[in-house]
């Protein structure tokens, strides 16, 4: 996946930067049309400067549509893992409902499978 990554105010290290890469690239398992996407990193200050929350933001493109996530954690890693979690259930939710325009009818089977 062609990922472009943008950390605000600061400079990301290439482990981080890896890190995000090889765990979008697994997205790739749900749903293999993927074209692209863009993640921001950025860091709040917070009210105290000793806490500062880790914010990530992912957009991933795909074909007829575009997902959105945006997260916080501790770390930036444990924010890629929360939104990773959401981005799976997005990709599912978008691949049924693309599969089920192509196909109308299975809509009608599976509601008369439900029935009976």
């Amino acid at each position: 996946m062609k990922l472009q990554v943008h950390s605000i105010h600061f400079d990301a290290d290439i482990k981080l930067l890896e890190f995000i890469q090889s765990k979008l690239n697994k997205l790739d398992t749900f749903y293999d049309r993927i074209t692209g996407g863009e993640v921001f990193l950025k860091v709040d200050k917070g009210d105290t400067k000793k806490v500062r929350s880790k914010m990530l933001e992912v957009k991933i493109n795909l074909p007829g549509g575009t997902l959105f996530v945006k997260e916080q954690g501790k770390t930036f890693e444990e924010a890629m893992d929360i939104a990773i979690e959401a981005l799976k259930i997005q990709l599912k939710r978008f691949k049924e409902r693309i599969q089920d325009k192509a196909n109308p009818t299975r809509n009608v089977l599976m509601s008369m499978a439900m029935e009976s």
